[in-house]
């Protein structure tokens, strides 16, 4: 069954683009620039049951797939860092299935509803950003796992980045999507091994 899991950043990956492509494009009026992109999933949005089920909590599941097996593979006397960096990162999908679980409300966006959301959004970048830098510095010059903190190092960075300043640079769904991206690719090469 790990074996299988190696595939699971990639998957998670081609479920998000794919939901993102796809119910962006049956969506009038969306804009892949403009638009957040919780609006394909938010209460009173057609097909946001879908987009909720395939693009946050399918998505998110696959990453607490890989964040379990990049625990699970840790070497024998790693270090406590590395361990909690883990289980932030476990906690960071946790939070992207909370995205889906919790839509957006559209029509309030400062009602209960859209709070929760925000929350569990909160949630993923703020635990994903120390979760990958703990384990990055406790896999730091660990033979075969080079690939995995320098991905971890890049996309905290980015993630940061596209959360805290990236929004008042560039269109808001351009800068959420950075984040998204570079939490993706990260997964792909933290899910794969040697």
């Amino acid at each position: 069954m790990s074996r299988a899991w190696r595939w699971s950043g990639l998957s998670a990956a081609i479920v998000f683009a794919a939901a993102v492509c796809g119910f962006g494009m049956a969506l009038s009026g969306y804009s892949q620039v403009w638009h957040p992109v919780a609006v394909l999933g938010a209460k009173g949005v057609p097909h946001a049951l879908g987009f909720n089920l395939l693009g946050f909590m399918l998505t998110g599941a696959l990453a607490a797939l890989v964040a379990l097996d990049l625990r699970h593979r840790l070497p024998a006397g790693t270090g406590w860092p590395a361990r909690v960096g883990a289980q932030f990162l476990l906690l960071s999908a946790l939070g992207f299935i909370g995205l889906g679980v919790l839509p957006l409300d559209p029509g309030d966006l400062h009602n209960h509803a859209s709070s929760l959301h925000a929350t569990a959004w909160l949630l993923w970048w703020v635990a994903f950003v120390p979760g990958a830098v703990l384990f990055a510095f406790g896999m730091r010059g660990r033979t075969g796992w080079r690939p995995a903190v320098t991905a971890s190092v890049i996309a905290a960075v980015i993630v940061l980045f596209s959360a805290l300043i990236a929004v008042a640079l560039m269109p808001a769904g351009i800068a959420q999507r950075l984040g998204y991206a570079a939490w993706l690719l990260w997964m792909c090469v933290a899910a794969w091994r040697r």
